[in-house]
């Protein structure tokens, strides 16, 4: 794995000084090439100086999203550090029209403390890109999350065509095999807001103080799995149900998740009657101090408390 993703001497110091030249051709200064020869070319051909410049700029972001990422616990040595930037580095260079985003060695960070190995890390993150990617910018699919935060009409139909029986304790709703509700599409002027449903108070509330029914507060939420919100030893337990939820609940359980977040701390939002501003400190505040159980279990029950509503409608 390490000789997959550490390039070689020659190749390292030619990135890192990205030592370039310009070989004009006829005076044409379109020709500007480098003395990086490519690995993988059988006739000698040599990385472009726009593709070096390219990489070079996504290097800088990633050196210094490292050394900052995860320095309070213990795993994250020097020596794990450089892990982290190989793997971050293979990824850019093998998605360079993607590039190195803030956020990204959030969640490469946890793979590696699991799998301890560069090309492992490696590979779950590249499929964990596949669902998440399109959810940092220019992804397209963070508007999606706050839609579906506000209008889940689509979602509640698909579950009252999946709800057609009762469910006993041992069997609830939200690990019925099968039940994969579909994106809520949020142009349809029918949709009903998800918070208004289950706490119209609060929905009230936070339409009246500067309307922050938008949930941009969630934005840090959706675009790392919650990662920076818990404790470490709670993000695994979290990422595992959020996966699990795709085949036997719904792939949208982070929105149940997000509401739980809230749902939790409702008293003490009503209370101080927060606005948008005060709600961003207070979860700031709150960070890696949420009671992962309590949340994963207050999820479940919205679920839950979704299903017996439509059921009774």
């Amino acid at each position: 794995a390490e000789a997959l993703l550490t390039p070689p001497e020659e190749e390292k110091e030619g990135l890192d000084t990205l030592n370039v030249v310009e070989d004009t051709v006829e005076g044409n200064s379109q020709g500007s090439r480098s003395t990086c020869v490519s690995p993988v070319s059988s006739q000698g051909g040599v990385y472009s100086m726009e593709l070096l410049e390219t990489f070079g700029l996504n290097l800088h972001r990633i050196d210094k999203d490292v050394q900052r990422c995860d320095r309070n616990y213990w795993y994250f040595t020097s020596e794990n550090l450089e892990k982290l930037r190989n793997v971050m580095c293979t990824y850019v260079w093998e998605h360079l029209d993607i590039g190195y985003m803030q956020g990204m060695c959030d969640l490469v960070a946890p793979l590696l403390v699991i799998f301890d190995d560069e090309g492992t890390t490696y590979s779950c993150f590249c499929h964990l890109m596949e669902r998440m990617g399109a959810n940092f910018p220019n992804g397209g699919a963070m508007d999606t999350h706050f839609a579906n935060m506000r209008f889940v009409q689509d979602t509640l139909q698909d579950m009252k065509k999946e709800w057609k029986k009762p469910f006993c304790k041992n069997h609830p709703p939200y690990f019925r095999p099968g039940f994969k509700p579909q994106a809520p599409s949020h142009k349809q002027a029918s949709l009903l807001s998800l918070i208004q449903i289950l706490d119209s108070e609060m929905f009230e509330l936070m339409h009246q103080n500067g309307d922050y029914t938008h949930f941009y507060f969630c934005y840090r939420w959706f675009l790392l799995d919650f990662k920076r919100e818990l404790l470490y030893e709670d993000v695994f337990c979290v990422w595992e149900t959020i996966w699990a939820a795709k085949y036997v609940a719904s792939g949208h359980f982070v929105l149940f998740i997000s509401l739980a977040l809230v749902e939790s701390y409702r008293d003490i939002i009503l209370s101080n009657s927060m606005d948008f501003t005060d709600i961003i400190k207070f979860f700031n505040e709150m960070a890696e101090r949420h009671d992962a159980k309590v949340i994963l279990s207050l999820a479940r029950d919205l679920v839950l408390q979704l299903q017996t509503l439509i059921e009774n409608k």
